[in-house]
């Protein structure tokens, strides 16, 4: 279980105090209180605007975000925008997003899906990974996401890009289903061995988006946009357990309540669960 889980376990109003909770739990108290380390507080506004201004804007590049945050008062130059991108995962979407650097070392796998588009659930899943906003931090959020449905399958959260959320997220969505083909970036979470032997050992293929296809994962960029603008905007979550509990809670609202212009106004539990095409002007093509 992740410290995360753990965290998101912790009961404001209960038999045991906080710092009970927190030994029985193995969670370090600080972590309730979370704020990257060596982050200050005018450094992540100035994250939190540069992913506001990239989610709106994902084909600004570096010096396009520079310059609009000197219009708004930043002192801050291209060059440093440019790092904090990088930090964050951000690249005008023409290259590609990059939220998850690649390793030299791994073995990179084919792109599988030219002239091939999901006919049936669980034919194609997507996987990325996003900077989500706090109040005092950030973390990210991974998804494997059904490529015909929109259905969000599993979903994990991480302080850090280390592979571990991403290995969860990923043995979650097969406990649930097994798709045919898995699509990602080239980083190095999805390149390490876990990722490849797990996915391997369940017969799926290995598809991943070739250099500068930035549109490859277009549906998970997609979600990206509607979670913030619909979710992480709105409610500003102040810690981590705050966040878990919220974006849960969308997620949920997304997959069962939420109608989906490109599935007919159907959700996407209802496209998924039945196997439906969908039959929205935004069909995939």
């Amino acid at each position: 279980m992740s410290r995360e889980q753990r965290i998101a376990m912790l009961e404001k109003e209960g038999p045991y105090s906080l710092t009970e909770q927190c030994e029985l739990l193995t969670i370090n108290m600080t972590s309730l209180y979370y704020r990257p380390r060596g982050v200050s507080a005018g450094k992540l506004s100035i994250l939190h605007r540069i992913d506001a201004i990239y989610t709106e804007f994902p084909y600004y590049g570096a010096r396009r975000i520079a310059a609009i945050l000197k219009r708004e008062g930043y002192r801050i130059g291209r060059g440093t925008v440019s790092k904090y991108m990088a930090q964050m995962g951000l690249a005008a979407i023409y290259p590609k997003a990059n939220t998850s650097r690649g390793n030299p070392e791994h073995k990179v796998y084919p792109y599988l899906l030219r002239e091939i588009t999901a006919q049936c659930p669980n034919h194609i899943w997507g996987t990325d990974i996003t900077f989500i906003r706090m109040k005092g931090g950030f973390m990210y959020l991974v998804v494997y996401l059904d490529w015909f449905s929109r259905y969000i399958v599993s979903w994990e959260l991480s302080d850090t890009l280390q592979e571990d959320f991403v290995i969860c997220a990923l043995e979650r969505a097969l406990q649930a289903a097994t798709p045919k083909i898995v699509n990602s970036d080239q980083g190095s979470q999805y390149t390490s061995t876990r990722h490849v032997q797990t996915l391997s050992a369940a017969s799926v293929a290995i598809s991943m988006d070739g250099r500068g296809r930035a549109l490859d994962n277009i549906f998970t960029e997609r979600l990206w946009r509607t979670i913030k603008y619909e979710d992480i905007y709105i409610h500003d979550y102040q810690s981590p357990r705050e966040l878990r509990q919220g974006a849960g809670a969308y997620i949920e609202h997304y997959n069962y309540r939420r109608p989906h212009q490109a599935l007919g106004y159907k959700t996407p539990a209802e496209v998924y669960l039945s196997g439906a095409e969908p039959t929205g002007p935004d069909k995939l093509n």
